[in-house]
């Protein structure tokens, strides 16, 4: 019988922060969620005979896109389509993404997945695309002849080489500004090569866009968006709910996509209206589904019963502030156990419970200003900001201190942990 350090570190394991991507993770933990987003995307992809579609897929960081997106492309895998999946994050580092190196990382995970799965592109056509590839991020370092394993190990080192050295990014920077369209061409040459060794279409999933700061978005998509939707082939990209609130931006993405853009709602805990009364009930089905989430993760006999629905009532509606709370509890007791004579005793009761919560409401509490406290302040009494269009509105519902929720119209509120900063503050009732 595991003992309860054991347990704990099993449910810590659990509830680590990254999405539910492979089959492994999805079976233990998998909870039926957002199935009316997945049929949206299916319905766009499915039936649309346009094979150079692109799709804009939005929502907060954290709403459970990621793990949805890889349950999607599973899917698709499975009918009519060769489906690559990839995070920009685990491409490219966060800070230095542009529209050159997501177009150029879209070319090495498409021939990544090529050899991989060992698609029969013929021999001098793959070896042109090797050449190719390490003519440009002058990765030569042993001949490379037309073996499945020398190219798929060339493909594993330029992966490499874009996540962690600046300066082959900013060759290819230099090499492609002005000469996007020689990208696109080898981008749409492999996209063939591959369509006509398996009779297969290609989809395209980039994954943890909506991970940049708003900035970084403004500049790849309002600059560079017609290059990004350059190449002949379905593409999904990821944006932050807080880009498609930016008007202008918003208005681009409609007309370069054709209106297919997807928004991820977050799962709404109450109403509106119940959301100021005094009791509020909260909506029963998304109660129990994020109380599953948390019980496929944590042992009953680790979580005093209330507990479970008190984390999720203080999540917001949001999976990852949900898992990123439990996790933070489970830090607490393991510290507990290590340091208690009844270790066997200790489980994550009110106490700890509250302690989580106030680690999490610093975490809230260190960036903000007096400006951003009038606009939190604000947006609970009005359920909207004065301007939904200022950036520091749209800062704050980037960092999820706002939420956005949806019943017939859009309106906000602030994040449960920040709300209970505010009422410290005596700047809201409570």
């Amino acid at each position: 019988m595991a003992t309860r350090l054991e347990a704990f570190q099993r449910a810590y394991v659990n509830l680590d922060l990254l999405p539910l991507r492979n089959p492994k993770e999805l079976a233990a933990f998998r909870v039926e969620y957002g199935a009316n987003v997945l049929a949206e995307l299916e319905q766009l992809i499915e039936d649309d005979d346009s094979r150079d579609r692109k799709t804009i897929f939005a929502g907060h960081r954290g709403c459970g896109k990621s793990t949805l997106l890889a349950e999607f492309g599973r899917k698709c895998e499975r009918g009519n389509f060769f489906v690559v999946f990839f995070s920009i994050a685990d491409t490219i580092e966060m800070s230095d993404v542009n529209h050159i190196n997501i177009l150029f990382a879209i070319a090495v995970n498409l021939m990544a997945k090529a050899e991989e799965e060992a698609i029969k592109i013929p021999a001098s056509l793959r070896q042109a695309f090797i050449d190719w590839f390490a003519e440009k991020t002058q990765t030569i370092e042993t001949k490379l002849g037309t073996e499945g394993s020398a190219g798929f190990n060339l493909f594993s080192i330029i992966q490499n080489k874009l996540k962690a050295e600046a300066t082959v990014r900013n060759e290819l920077k230099r090499e492609f500004e002005c000469k996007v369209s020689e990208l696109v061409e080898k981008i749409n040459a492999i996209a063939a090569a591959i369509e006509n060794a398996t009779d297969k279409q290609i989809l395209v999933i980039i994954d943890d866009l909506d991970k940049l700061d708003l900035a970084t978005v403004r500049e790849v998509y309002r600059e560079h968006i017609k290059a990004l939707f350059l190449p002949g082939f379905r593409i999904i990209y990821t944006t932050p709910v807080a880009s498609l609130r930016d008007a202008t931006l918003r208005a681009m993405m409609i007309t370069e996509t054709d209106d297919q853009i997807v928004e991820m709602p977050v799962a709404k805990l109450y109403g509106k209206v119940a959301a100021r009364t005094d009791q509020p009930v909260p909506i029963e089905d998304n109660r129990l589904k994020l109380c599953q989430v948390l019980n496929k993760r944590i042992a009953p006999e680790l979580m005093e019963p209330e507990i479970a629905e008190a984390i999720v009532l203080k999540s917001g509606g949001v999976l990852r502030e949900l898992i990123r709370l439990a996790n933070k509890c489970c830090r607490i007791c393991l510290r507990k156990i290590r340091r208690a004579e009844n270790a066997e005793a200790i489980t994550i009761d009110r106490a700890i419970f509250d302690q989580a919560v106030q680690d999490m409401r610093l975490d809230f509490e260190a960036p903000l200003g007096k400006a951003d406290y009038q606009i939190l302040q604000t947006t609970y009494n009005s359920f909207e900001p004065e301007d939904p269009k200022d950036q520091a509105f749209l800062d704050l519902l980037h960092a999820l201190h706002i939420l956005e929720y949806r019943n017939g119209q859009i309106w906000y509120d602030l994040h449960p942990v920040v709300t209970d900063l505010l009422k410290l503050k005596e700047m809201i009732d409570g």
